[in-house]
């Protein structure tokens, strides 16, 4: 079992939460010794809440699903966090209304903003849930990556559709409603009023390798996202774009 910062992780990091988990840690570590105030919008069945909780941090989940919400308060008493991990159901749009301003110390907002309505009263929100000093871990799915994946796979028509649409998407069948490159989601948090310090890349290499080179060489290749993640012009080709930002203290 690996410690990360405070953070006990009985599973093996994977290219999907490596990085997002390193850039954690560093805020963890920076602020050890105290007791945070976690936001997790979308948090759905507490993929980062419970191992956050399980650090002694407490952790409010806000999700639409009251499926994931039912699972993630399973998960949180087999943890024996229970008490530090409060499920909300709510939609990400409306967060405004579900939390209380300058409450939290850290927000986590993962895959999201690619499928509100609208991202910037969400982004505002977050900003504004958050203490002068508090930070905000930002996830979100990257245009030049869908670009280039389709491409390799045959769907031209679509790699067209998703390089020309302003909002990155690929026509009325796309899952998500927008993705971002990094100066546009940079853009987004800094009109929120966050001050973005980190962007890495997540799966940078991971979704475009054969699936027996990934599984054949796990650690390798784990250890060649993490190298990745902050290099140009590799984290921009990468599947989703992490952004660590603060609010000015």
């Amino acid at each position: 079992m690996a410690r990360l910062g405070g953070v006990e992780q009985t599973r093996t990091l994977t290219p999907r939460t490596a990085v997002i988990w390193t850039v954690l840690r560093a805020e963890l570590d920076r602020r050890a010794g105290e007791r945070l105030s976690v936001l997790d919008v979308g948090g759905g069945t507490g993929g980062f809440a419970v191992p956050l909780a399980e650090a002694g941090h407490q952790v409010t989940v806000v999700d639409a699903s009251p499926d994931a919400l039912a699972a993630l308060t399973r998960r949180a008493a087999e943890a024996g966090v229970a008490d530090r991990v409060r499920a909300t159901q709510g939609d990400a749009d409306a967060l405004a209304g579900l939390v209380e301003p300058a409450a939290v110390d850290l927000v986590l907002c993962h895959s999201v903003l690619e499928v509100v309505d609208d991202p910037e009263p969400v982004t505002a929100a977050l900003a504004a849930a958050l203490r002068p000093g508090g930070a905000a871990s930002v996830l979100v799915a990257a245009r030049a990556a869908a670009v280039l994946g389709r491409a390799i796979n045959g769907q031209l028509d679509a790699a067209v559709a998703l390089a020309a649409d302003p909002q990155g998407t690929a026509g009325g069948r796309d899952t998500l409603r927008r993705r971002y490159d990094a100066d546009g989601a940079g853009a987004l948090l800094t009109a929120a009023g966050l001050v973005v310090e980190e962007i890495h890349g997540v799966r940078v290499l991971a979704d475009l390798l054969p699936a027996a080179v990934a599984d054949g060489q796990p650690a390798a290749l784990l250890d060649l996202e993490c190298a990745l993640a902050a290099k140009l012009p590799y984290r921009d080709l990468a599947a989703q774009l992490h952004l660590f930002a603060r609010r000015p203290a």
